[in-house]
């Protein structure tokens, strides 16, 4: 099993969101001690999202455990190198559409060669390493996001791509009255810098059952 890590800002943002917004103030005493968790490696992550993207999360993790099941290490810590001498054929099997063995494959290619800077993370801006990311095939803006947020941890990421963003952000501040992504970003920006924070509880505040990546 993984080393799971939670973010140590946590209890500084939950003081930070009671204090500024009136929704935090009743939803985040809800959830007690449960926090946003990280756990397995940045690649790995990457192609677990892209093995997921479209289907369902019980489809995901049965094709998830067939591909892994391709690779010699455990399937919480793949390597590129693996999947990119693996066979077209041989991941089809694990029952991957072609265009996810091509985004699989771009994606293993991009971390073997060094043209995602994964050392460098920790000192580049939100914004850096989403563009980096974004051109990987089969992953868009979301995707990197949610990488920022589940993976990396950052504090301040607000991703107004995300349906449940918004549908939560319109049952809690609006009525349940559909919301723009401007009336979003305005909601959010009382967040700062703790957005990744607010939108997690967000999210539970639809689902009880943490998200992890």
């Amino acid at each position: 099993m993984s080393k799971v890590v939670t973010p140590d800002y946590w209890d500084e943002a939950c003081k930070h969101l009671s204090r500024r917004d009136r929704v935090m103030r009743k939803l985040i005493p809800r959830f007690g001690e449960a926090r946003l968790q990280s756990r397995g490696d940045a690649f790995t992550t990457l192609a677990r999202s892209i093995v997921g993207q479209q289907i369902s999360v019980k489809a995901a993790q049965a094709v998830w455990d067939r591909f892994a099941a391709l690779l010699s290490g455990p399937s919480n810590r793949i390597s590129p190198a693996e999947v990119l001498q693996l066979p077209v054929e041989a991941l089809r099997t694990a029952g991957l559409s072609a265009r996810k063995v091509e985004y699989l494959r771009d994606l293993a290619s991009h971390f073997h060669s060094g043209a995602v800077h994964v050392k460098e993370w920790a000192a580049m801006e939100d914004e850096a390493i989403i563009e980096e990311l974004v051109a990987i095939r089969g992953i868009g803006r979301w995707t990197a996001e949610m990488f920022l947020i589940f993976h990396l941890m950052r504090p301040n990421v607000l991703p107004l791509d995300d349906l449940g963003l918004l549908k939560g952000i319109s049952i809690n501040y609006f009525s349940g009255e559909p919301v723009s992504r401007a009336e979003a970003r305005e909601v959010g920006e009382a967040w700062a810098p703790f957005r990744s924070v607010a939108t997690w509880y967000i999210w539970r505040s639809l689902d009880p059952l943490p998200v992890e990546y």
